[in-house]
Parts: structure tokens; sequence; C-alpha cells
């Protein structure tokens, strides 16, 4: 390494001094701007948090290169180009990589007992000083682009960052130390396997009366759920789709929002994805959207290659660790790479309404400290594609416009999905982000917020995305959130004392039947539709052994579950948006039998690879509506 690559004789002629004028004069002064442009960007700068240089840029009025070299002019210090002259690996021990993150700051060159930093935030170096107290080395500031500190940062400090992604949550609460002893899963399942064998062989009808009990009780966990939250929600009907209305004024200055959307072996999608991310109205200089990929994954980075991205997009490539590939070890990964202080999850295929971010901000500005949460509804853009995706929107309209709101009105935790999330960072990070081993990992995070004390509100702001809609996808798909529930139940109940002192009885038997009732429901809907069978005359194995008036009070209370079912889905499409879909209602029960199918193939996993990762594949009906 070569000191000629400084443009400087004396390294102390690069000592900083403090700015004569604000970097919005020295432009002026420069002829890069008019008066009339700092003038503008002024006001806004009032309104919202952003440094003057991001507003220009965003607004239009100047380079990024032009700022940059006006930072330098007005620090006196050096601008370089860390992509000609990156930073050796051997000078990521001089910074800590949780400073250097902090600060968006990357070690670049040792003189002597100097040590060079690039940072894009010059005003921010002596605070980045500060936090390293006395050294024994002098630290200088030179200019470089946010994009390639960032890039450096990752290949600096990659590894370190990306071990610290995969156990980020402490073990106590997180699955991944199942990964110890896999053989012991494997023994209780076949031993539990061979002891429902034997009782089969043994009394066939006093195994199939004892399962169809656990069905039944299952049932009725979830019907009374279901029940006691359609009521919840019809006591407060809102309207079907949110009307779009203007967001109040803003009389606080807006926040940096940065927004993770994690792609892996994306062909399609990242053209359709800048297009609906493009009408977003939230300030530009505030956005900060990150594509998050995995380092392995040439077809996202080929897709993302062929595709000019704005300013405000930026991609995180994450590195390989103990051949770990999830969506949390992403999403933890790239939060620390983020500059907002609200963090957001979208996934690839989303299209969410252009004014979702200004909701988000005025929603956390208004709502209580201990609001940490804000999940948005889901809906989908290719409703009309064929039955399964009628199907599929039947199904999560009930979910996200009935059952969800009315669960949340009764205070009940609330499994959070995949997207459309947004969250105050300093609270996420204090939770230690996502469980990387955990296969939904929202569901889990959703009921750790809980047990911190913390509170989720649903927000009324649509994000629209892709239905499912092909036969073995949706079952794979299923298969993973049902693997997961089970998962995270188990996770939880490892200690069911704590659990009910951290919820109250109530939100305890709540997350009993939202994850190990709602995976029940699922494995144990074979036994629950031979119910049907009694209706057309045939004997029941639940009336040998419990007697007919206890038969006939199962099969009247299931009847009476499948007509509630029926009713709420109707309700949930009976809007303007969903009306087409009241007739296809009637047809949902034969969609229903796909998610047996999924339960098994999900308990398989859960026994076998716990942790992995089924993908979803999207673009298949690419829109950019």
């Amino acid at each position: 390494m070569s000191n000629l690559r400084l443009h400087l004789l004396d390294p102390q002629v690069a000592t900083p001094i403090p700015p004569q004028q604000p970097l919005g004069r020295y432009l002026v002064n420069e002829g890069l701007i008019g008066t009339p442009d700092l003038v503008h960007a002024l006001e806004l700068q009032c309104r919202i948090d952003a440094p003057i240089g991001e507003i220009l840029i965003s607004e239009g009025l100047v380079s990024r290169g032009d700022v940059l070299a006006a930072l330098s002019r007005q620090h006196n210090a050096q601008l370089i180009n860390l992509d000609i002259d990156p930073p050796p690996h051997s000078l990521a021990h001089r910074l800590p990589a949780a400073l250097c993150l902090q600060y968006h700051a990357v070690p670049w060159m040792e003189m002597g007992d100097t040590l060079l930093v690039a940072t894009n935030r010059p005003d921010r170096f002596e605070k980045l000083r500060a936090c390293m107290g006395p050294t024994g080395q002098r630290m200088l500031p030179v200019i470089a682009d946010h994009t390639q500190i960032q890039g450096h940062l990752s290949r600096l400090y990659g590894s370190e960052l990306a071990q610290k992604a995969a156990t980020r949550v402490p073990s106590a609460e997180s699955c991944r130390t199942w990964e110890v002893n896999p053989l012991s899963r494997k023994i209780w399942a076949l031993g539990i396997v061979a002891f429902c064998l034997l009782s089969l062989l043994l009394a066939p009808l006093w195994t199939i009366t004892i399962a169809m009990i656990w069905a039944f009780i299952t049932l009725m966990m979830s019907t009374v759920l279901k029940a006691a939250a359609f009521w919840s929600q019809m006591s407060h009907k809102l309207p079907d789709t949110p009307h779009r209305r203007e967001v109040p004024l803003h009389t606080f200055r807006l926040p940096r929002v940065s927004v993770l959307v994690p792609l892996l072996k994306e062909k399609e999608i990242a053209g359709a994805l800048i297009t609906r991310l493009a009408r977003l109205t939230y300030p530009k200089s505030l956005l900060n959207v990150v594509l998050v990929l995995e380092q392995g994954d040439t077809v996202t980075r080929e897709t993302i290659a062929r595709t000019e991205l704005p300013e405000w997009i930026s991609v995180i490539e994450v590195p390989e660790a103990n051949s770990l590939t999830t969506k949390p070890r992403a999403l933890n990964y790239a939060l620390d790479f983020c500059r907002g202080s609200i963090i957001g999850v979208w996934d690839a295929e989303d299209a969410p309404e252009p004014d979702q971010l200004e909701r988000v901000v005025t929603r956390f500005q208004q709502a209580p400290a201990n609001v940490a949460c804000l999940q948005g509804i889901l809906d989908y853009y290719n409703t009309r594609t064929n039955w399964i995706s009628r199907c599929f929107t039947i199904e999560y309209a009930t979910w996200w416009r009935i059952i969800l709101p009315g669960i949340a009105r009764l205070g009940f935790v609330i499994p959070l999905g995949g997207t459309t999330l947004f969250f105050r960072r300093d609270i996420l990070e204090k939770l230690c982000g996502w469980d990387a081993h955990n296969v939904t990992e929202d569901a889990d995070l959703g009921v750790r917020l809980a047990r911190h004390g913390y509170v989720t509100e649903l927000l009324p702001t649509v994000t629209y995305e892709e239905a499912n809609c092909r036969a073995w996808p949706w079952v794979r798909q299923r298969s993973r959130w049902l693997k997961g529930f089970l998962i995270t139940w188990c996770v939880h109940m490892r200690n069911p004392a704590a659990l009910l002192r951290d919820l109250g009885w109530k939100r305890f038997l709540g997350v009993q039947t939202l994850l190990l009732a709602t995976f029940s429901q699922f494995a144990c809907a074979p036994l629950l539709w031979s119910f049907w069978l009694a209706l057309f005359g045939v004997q029941h194995p639940v009336e040998v052994t419990l007697g007919a008036p206890v038969m006939w009070a199962m099969v009247g209370f299931f009847v009476a579950a499948e007509i509630l079912s029926l009713t709420i889905s109707m309700v949930a499409v009976s809007g303007r948006d969903h009306r087409h879909l009241i007739g296809w209602v009637l047809t949902t029960p034969f969609y229903f039998p796909m998610g047996a199918l999924a339960a098994y193939k999900g308990l398989h996993e859960f026994i076998v690879s716990p942790f992995f990762w089924d993908k979803t594949e999207h673009g298949v009906h690419v829109t950019s509506e």
C-alpha cells in the first residue's frame, strides 16, 4: 500500500478545521445551486430529519458527487474512491464493527501513527473519535460515497456480522439449540409413531376416539376464538378497505425510514418491485429501501444488475454462515446497515399503498412509547387467476379483515405476518431482532414482543401481494408456516410457567389456540371430516365408544363451526373490492384439504430438518399494478 494515493504532502495538512460556512452556502458560492434552491431545501429540512445534502440530492438539485466534493472542501478532508483504492483487511481490527456501522465509517489507511477513516458524515466524526477514547493513534477523516462505505464495511466485517446475525437472539428465546441433538427428535418421533400403531392395533376404536377428542378440543378452541373475534370486529365494524384520505399535517420532523426487502432467487420481480415502490409519496431523502440477497444468489444479483436502481434503494449481500440461509438471518444482517429509526419489512412481490409510510410515521408519533410494531393489511392483486388464488384471497380476507382485528381488539397476542411490518428500531434491537433459525420468525417475534411488555397495533393501510395460485407451491408455503407455528410453540412452551407469568391467562390460552390448535386443526382435519360420514348413516367409532348422544353433539358442533367459518368468510369478502368472491366461499371446504397435506409435510420437516426454509416462488404473475 502506498501513501501516494493520498494527495497530501503531510498528514498534518489534512487536519479538519471547523467549517466556516454551512454546506448549502458552499454549494451556492460554487454556483452548483441557486439561493432559491437552498431556501427550498432548508424549508424541507424543518419538516424532515435529513442532512441538507441528502435533501438537495433527492430533489434533483445537485449530484452526489458535487455534494461529496463540497463536503471535502468544507471539512478540509481528502475525497477518495474506495472502489479504486480499497482499505486492506488488516485494518478491520482498528475500529469495532459496531462503531463503524453506527457512524457509517470504515478504516481506510494508516500513515504512521495516523488512521484515516472514510466517512460521508464528517459532521459526526468527532463523536466517533470520542467513542474510541484514547488509543494512542490519531484519527482523521477522508470523504467517500456512502454506498462505497457500505460495501467495504461488508467486505471487512461481513464474516463477523454474519455470525452475529445467526445467533442474535439469546439461546433461551431461540430454537437454534435444537441443532445440537437432532437424533433425539427422530427417536422420539419413531417412538410416538410406534406407540400409536401399537395402540391402533390393540384398541383401534379407543385410539381413534382419543384422537377424535383431541381434534374436537382444538376445534372448540379455534371456533371459540374465531367467534369471539368475529363478534368483536362486527361490534366495531370498519370499512372493507381503508378509505384513502389525507394524512394529517405533521407537527413533527419526519424520521428516516428503512425498509428491508429480502430476495432469494428472484428472476423477474425486481423491475416490477421498483416500479411499485417508486409510487411511494414519502420523501425520498428519508427513505432507505434495502434489497437483501444472499452472497451466493447469482440469480437475484444478475436480475438486479439489469435494473437501474434509484438513489434511495441500496443492495446488501449477506455472507454465508454455517450453511444457514433463512429470511430472518438476512434481516438481522441487513438491520445493522440500515439508517432509519423506523424499520419496515416488505416482500419481493409487494405493492404498498403510496401513502403507507406517512401513515406509519404518523401513528408512531401519536402512539404510546410501548407500541413497538405496526402491522398493515395484506391483500392480493391476482385474485382472478384461478380457483386457488380466489380461495387464498378469501382465506386471507377473513384473517386480515375479520379475525386478526377482532383478536387485537380482544387484547390477544398478535402473530405477525411476514410483510408490511414496521418497528421502532430501538425496541427491535433491544429484542435482538429476529430468530435466525425460526422459519416463522414473524409469529415468534410477535410473541416475544408481547412477552417483553410491548404492543403491536394493526394499521389501516393495505399492501397488495401475489396470491399463491399453484397447488404444490401452496403446500410448500403452508408447510413452512405450520412447521414454524409448531417450532414457535415449542420454544415458548419450554417454560410454561414463565410464559403464563409474562402473558397472563387470557393471552396464554390465546397463544395455545393460535399456534398449537392451528397446527392441530390442519393435521387432524381428516378425523373431523369423518363426521360427515355420520350424517350419511355410517356408524362412527365415537358412537360405539362414547355413545350416540356424545357423537351427535360433536357432529352438531362441527357443522356449526363449518357454518360459522363460511359466514365469516362471506362477510369478509362482502365489500366492493371482493364481492365477486362471495359465491366462491362455498367451495373453500374443498380448498383446505391441501392444508392437511402441508401439515404432514411440516411435521416431517419439524423432525428431520426444522431450519429448512422452503422458499415461496414469486413473480409467477408479475404486475406493476
